[in-house]
């Protein structure tokens, strides 16, 4: 018999082993080509070149992402399957096979696996392609061309990519079998990520791990803008140690704890679980620390999504506040620019207010004119009027800004030192708030007091009730300030068909991709795991049974450990996942607590479904 046809042969016969393997590789295809594929047939050409060229660069960084996440996937995927197979290539040494000669069986077995893989994930997307991109328009809230076809050029790139990293790992598996002697073949199966630690080395590294995770938890959550960002990175690598260090120590240290004591253990079937799960925690707690840090990072990419979301629509409150806005120093200019607005459109909200120029660097608003003007244009006004030493900075919400420190600072207004005690975030002024000059909110006291120090300015907005209006309203604007003399007259036009920022709308859809892909990601590891550990336990079980458990007791041993197997890294994932959120939503001035509960709860979800799989695949493979 060919090595091809027995290779052939035994991935045929053992497929139902592989499917979950086989299936999960499938998905982070599918998921891949997807994504190239927005890239190669260009769906959101038609929100403009600018937006195109972000939403490229979007696109991109995800399936950078993907890649990195593919490549350790395949990592462990590999491993698990070299891990199932090392016991039956030991048998064919014994059989005179040569070493070289099973790794080449190896290499055509699994080869089968990634071909079928491919094909499976290719042939998916191209069926899916067109559902997905308008899935990712409808939910961005975006008109794309959407295209129900294969781009070639998306699957050469997907091709590459996956073959590139599984030939990388087939070649690592060809070398270990050729370099592995036939004991450690026949003994693999007991010999994978074991921690023979005594109780003072899980002693220490519990007490390590602790400190470390909560210096990260201190770090993502501390104030200062300086040093946010190399805080938050401190931070990210400090949790992934502390999650390893955790899983390595704490938690192997506390069944242990457990095990050892009597009035626990023996009560239901706990002598049985807890005692597995010891094994368990020795045997599987890599795989444990990298769901739970997967896991973080699915919540963290939601929240990420949605924070962005929010301020993106903040923005746009900003711009969309006023379509036109005026600067000047003449006072009757207002009346005549309503009047020429009004007759290209009809003027839907039209405010004014007077603000005080005292020096080039600032413009003094009154409070009580601001919080007029905020009822008039319909935005909540709920500040309290600054004392006559303080002042309130406005500024214009920033897409990328990350300043946490709200610390008062000294600004000097017309020869007098005040304390900023306050950053407004809110459009009280519209786009103009961020476009000009620094306003500064004062205590109606105070401006009036400042009154004949400075220059008066006149701010005059307007907001068209149709937008099919602005060209002719524009045109007659601009034609009233170049006729105007010489005095100072400055224009704000935000034209509503602008849509500069369309791509950020498409963030917050990628990030929700991004979370799906993770939480699955995190049901198949442990999937795969625990599935791979249910052959290892035949020969146990069919002890417990000839020793007279019943099948009630041995199901709901199962349960219990599988039940322990997916909610211990649920659990480290939810505590750390909350500091990283929290993290994020001060970073970003908004509350995120609402997301974090609502993605918590559904990773529990698609673990609860694979715990329910889990429990009923082992059930039957130790049957």
């Amino acid at each position: 018999m060919s090595m091809f046809r027995l290779a052939f042969m035994n991935f045929r016969n053992s497929f139902r082993s592989y499917l979950s393997l086989v299936l999960s590789l499938a998905f982070t295809i599918l998921i891949l080509f997807n994504f190239q594929n927005i890239i190669y047939s260009a769906p959101f050409a038609v929100l403009g070149e600018h937006n195109k060229e972000y939403i490229d660069i979007l696109v991109e960084a995800v399936s950078v992402v993907l890649g990195c996440f593919m490549f350790f996937f395949l990592w462990y995927a590999t491993n698990v399957f070299l891990t199932r197979r090392k016991r039956e290539i030991g048998i064919y040494i014994f059989m005179g096979m040569s070493n070289q000669r099973i790794g080449g069986l190896y290499v055509i077995e699994i080869s089968f696996v990634g071909v079928t893989a491919f094909a499976m994930g290719i042939g998916l997307g191209a069926l899916l392609g067109g559902l997905f991109q308008l899935i990712m328009g409808a939910v961005s809230d975006l008109a794309v061309d959407v295209r129900f076809g294969v781009s070639w050029e998306a699957a050469k790139v997907t091709a590459v990519s996956f073959f590139l990293m599984y030939l990388f790992f087939v070649a690592k598996g060809f070398w270990n079998i050729t370099h592995s002697s036939v004991l450690n073949m026949i003994s693999a199966a007991r010999q994978n990520e074991y921690v023979r630690m005594p109780w003072t080395v899980l002693s220490a590294k519990a007490v390590l791990g602790v400190l470390v995770l909560a210096s990260g938890y201190h770090l993502a959550n501390k104030g200062g803008a300086q040093n946010m960002l190399e805080n938050a990175l401190i931070a990210v690598v400090l949790v992934i140690i502390g999650v390893y260090l955790l899983f390595g120590g704490l938690i192997p240290l506390l069944f242990q704890t457990l095990r050892g004591n009597k009035s626990f253990l023996y009560k239901g079937q706990r002598c049985l679980w807890v005692n597995q799960m010891v094994f368990r925690m020795r045997k599987n707690y890599r795989t444990y620390a990298m769901v739970c840090i997967v896991g973080i990072c699915s919540v963290t990419a939601l929240a990420t999504g949605f924070a962005m979301k929010e301020r993106y629509q903040n923005i746009m409150l900003f711009d969309s506040q006023y379509t036109f806005q005026l600067l000047t120093n003449q006072g009757g200019l207002g009346e005549k620019a309503a009047a020429l607005i009004g007759g290209a459109g009809e003027i839907a909200c039209q405010t004014s207010l007077t603000t005080l120029s005292l020096d080039t660097d600032h413009l003094v608003l009154k409070y009580s004119e601001v919080k007029r003007t905020a009822q008039d244009s319909g935005v909540k006004f709920d500040l309290p009027e600054p004392e006559d030493d303080e002042v309130f900075y406005l500024a214009h919400q920033m897409l990328m800004s990350f300043l946490v420190d709200e610390k008062p600072t000294a600004v000097t207004i017309g020869g007098k030192e005040y304390m900023e005690t306050r950053t407004i975030m809110d459009a009280y002024i519209g786009y103009m708030q961020a476009d000009m000059q620094c306003f500064y909110i004062m205590s109606d006291s105070e401006y009036e007091r400042l009154k004949g120090q400075g220059t008066m300015l006149y701010i005059h907005n307007y907001k068209l009730a149709d937008d099919r209006d602005f060209e002719a309203a524009r045109t007659a604007v601009d034609v009233l300030i170049s006729n105007t003399d010489e005095n100072f007259t400055a224009r704000v036009a935000v034209d509503p068909s602008d849509n500069d920022l369309d791509w950020v709308k498409t963030l917050h859809t990628l990030c929700i991709f991004m979370f799906l892909v993770f939480v699955g990601a995190c049901g198949c590891i442990m999937f795969m795991k625990l599935y791979n550990d249910s052959f290892e336990e035949k020969e146990r079980y069919l002890v417990l049974r000839k020793l007279g458990f019943s099948e009630g007791t041995l199901t709901a041993s199962i349960a219990r450990e599988l039940l322990s197997a997916y909610m211990l890294p649920f659990i480290v994932m939810t505590v750390s996942a909350y500091f990283s959120v929290h993290a994020l939503g001060l970073t970003m001035k908004t509350s995120l607590f609402s997301i974090y509960v609502v993605s918590t709860l559904a990773v529990l979800a698609v673990l609860v479904f694979f715990y329910l799989l889990s429990v009923a695949v082992y059930r039957r493979n130790v049957s």
